[in-house]
C-alpha cells in the first residue's frame, strides 16, 4: 500500500479534516518530553472507539507500524514512532464521562487531563490520588499505559492500584473491555492488570474506569532541611518507624536547590542543602498529631530547619517549587537525560554515594529528587549533546548506575517506563526466560507486531 493509498484509506474512516500528512504535524507528532523521535509517517485524529479499531486494523492489514500517542508528556519515547508509520493521537478522547461518587469511580477517556479529573473528583468531595509532576499536561491514559506514580504513591500507592476496568482495542481491530465497576473480580486473567503499564505495546486503550477514595478533611505539609543525604533518608526511617504514613515523602538535593535558585525560583532551602517535602493528610486530628510526630522525627535526624505550610496557599506554593524542578534542570543544559530508578528506602543513601562516585568519574553534572518515601529517585544527567565525547560518558555513566540500582535490589524504572531509551538495558534486570515470556505475551496480542514497534524490547544484536 502506498503512502496516498495508506492517506486515503485513513480519511475514509476518520475523515479528511482528521489525517495529517504536513512537514510540521508529523515532527511535532514525532517526539515527546525526551526530545527525541522519528517523523510520522502519517497523523490520525480518530474520534471514536470504532474509529480506532478501523485504523488499527488497517494498519493491520497494511503491516504499518501504529503508535497510539496521548499528552506525549514521557520520557522514554513510549509515544515516539522508531520507524514512521501511523501515529494514531488519542487529543479527541478527552471528555470525563461519569463521577459516580455513591461508588467511588470515575469513568473518563484517555486524553483527560489528570489535574482535571483530580478537580472534577474534589469537586464531588473524593480524591484520585495518582499525582505525576507533569500532573497539569499528562493525559489518564498515557499514566494507565506507563503505570505512572507521583509523590502520593507512598501512601496511596501508583495508577496500577486505581484502574478497575478498561475499554481497549487490539492490533488486530478487535475491541475488547476488561474488569468493569465492581472492586471485585477474579474471572479470567487480570487483562486490566496487564493492560497497565505496557506502554502502548499491546492495546490501545480508549475508556477507563478508575477508583476514587474519598477526599481527606485535612492536609498539612512540612518542609524540613538537613545537612546531607544520610540524616534526610534518617528523618524518613524515623518517621516510618514511629507509626505514620504520610501522603508524600520528597527529596532534593544541593544540585537541584542551586537549579531552582539559577531559574529564579523561590528557593526550598540553602544551595548545599538537602530538603525533603512531607506531606500528611487524614481527619484534623490526625494531621496535627501526625505532624508533631513527623517535627519529632526530623528533629531527632538532625533537621536544621523546620517550617510548616500555614494554609494552602503556601502548601500549594511548595509542592508547586517541587513540580518546577524539571523544567529548572533543563535550563541548566541543552539535554536533561532523566533516569526514574527506585531502590528499597534504607539504601537511598547508598544510591546518592553510587550518583556522587559517577558525577566525579564521569565529569558530569548530575542532579537528583525524588519519592524517598518509596524509594523512586529520579537521576537527571545534564550535558551537551553537541558534544559527542560527553554523550559517550552519559551512556557510560548511565549503564553503571542502572547496574549500582540493581547491585542494590532495586529496579531501572520505578515510573517512566522502558520506551525505546531502556529498551538496551532491559537484560539487565530480566532474565533471558522473562524476556522470552513478554515477547509471547505481545505476540498473542500484536502477531504481526505492528504496535509501537521497537519498544520496551532490546533491539537486534
Amino acid at each position: 500500500m502506498t503512502a496516498d493509498q495508506l492517506a486515503a484509506a485513513a480519511e475514509g474512516i476518520v475523515g479528511a479534516v482528521h489525517v495529517l500528512r504536513d512537514d510540521a504535524s508529523r515532527a511535532a507528532y514525532g517526539t515527546d518530553a525526551l526530545d527525541r523521535g522519528h517523523p510520522a509517517d502519517l497523523v490520525v485524529r480518530p474520534g471514536t472507539t470504532a474509529e480506532v479499531s478501523g485504523i488499527a486494523r488497517l494498519c493491520h492489514d497494511a503491516r504499518v507500524p501504529l503508535t497510539p500517542r496521548g499528552a506525549g508528556t514521557g520520557y522514554t519515547g513510549g509515544a515516539v514512532p522508531t520507524a514512521g508509520g501511523v501515529v494514531l493521537t488519542l487529543e479527541r478522547f478527552n471528555r470525563i464521562l461519569e463521577i459516580d461518587a455513591p461508588n467511588l469511580l470515575a469513568v473518563v477517556q484517555p486524553n483527560v487531563v489528570t489535574a482535571t479529573l483530580q478537580a472534577a473528583a474534589e469537586a464531588a468531595g473524593l480524591l484520585y490520588p495518582p499525582d505525576p509532576a507533569s500532573l497539569q499536561r499528562s493525559a489518564i491514559g498515557g499514566n494507565v499505559a506507563e503505570c505512572a506514580g507521583g509523590p502520593r504513591a507512598f501512601k496511596y500507592g501508583t495508577t496500577r492500584h486505581y484502574v478497575l476496568g478498561l475499554e481497549a482495542v487490539l492490533p488486530t481491530g478487535e475491541v475488547i473491555r476488561t474488569g468493569g465497576k465492581s472492586v471485585k473480580n477474579v474471572v479470567g486473567y487480570d487483562l486490566t492488570q496487564l493492560l497497565v503499564g505496557s506502554e502502548g505495546t499491546l492495546a490501545v486503550l480508549t475508556e477507563a474506569t478508575l477508583r476514587l477514595v474519598p477526599r481527606p478533611a485535612a492536609a498539612r505539609t512540612l518542609r524540613a532541611v538537613f545537612p546531607d543525604v544520610e540524616t534526610a533518608t534518617g528523618a524518613v526511617l524515623g518517621i516510618v518507624a514511629d507509626g505514620v504514613v504520610p501522603a508524600a515523602i520528597e527529596i532534593v538535593d544541593g544540585e537541584c536547590l542551586a537549579a531552582l535558585a539559577a531559574a529564579g525560583s523561590r528557593p526550598l532551602g540553602p544551595t548545599g542543602a538537602v530538603i525533603l517535602l512531607i506531606e500528611v493528610d487524614g481527619s484534623v486530628a490526625a494531621v496535627e498529631a501526625d505532624l508533631a510526630r513527623v517535627l519529632g522525627a526530623c528533629r531527632s535526624a538532625g533537621a536544621t530547619d523546620l517550617r510548616a505550610a500555614r494554609d494552602g496557599a503556601e502548601r500549594e506554593a511548595l509542592w508547586r517549587v517541587r513540580r518546577d524542578l524539571s523544567p529548572a534542570l533543563r535550563a541548566l543544559a541543552p539535554l536533561k537525560i532523566n533516569h526514574d530508578v527506585v531502590v528499597p528506602r534504607a539504601r537511598v543513601p547508598a544510591l546518592f554515594r553510587a550518583v556522587a562516585a559517577l558525577r566525579e568519574s564521569s565529569g558530569l553534572r548530575m542532579a537528583c529528587f525524588g519519592h524517598v518515601g518509596d524509594g523512586n529517585i529520579h537521576v537527571n544527567i545534564l550535558l551537551d549533546p553537541s558534544d559527542a565525547e560527553a554523550v559517550l560518558r552519559a551512556r557510560a555513566a548511565e549503564r553503571r548506575l542502572f547496574e549500582e540500582v540493581l547491585a542494590l535490589e532495586g529496579s531501572i524504572s520505578g515510573e517512566h517506563g522502558i520506551g525505546f531509551t531502556k529498551a538496551p538495558y532491559l537484560g539487565l534486570e530480566l532474565s533471558p526466560e522473562a524476556i522470552a515470556l513478554l515477547r509471547r505475551l505481545k505476540r498473542a496480542f500484536d502477531p504481526r507486531g505492528i504496535l509501537n514497534p521497537g519498544k520496551i524490547f532490546p533491539p537486534p544484536a
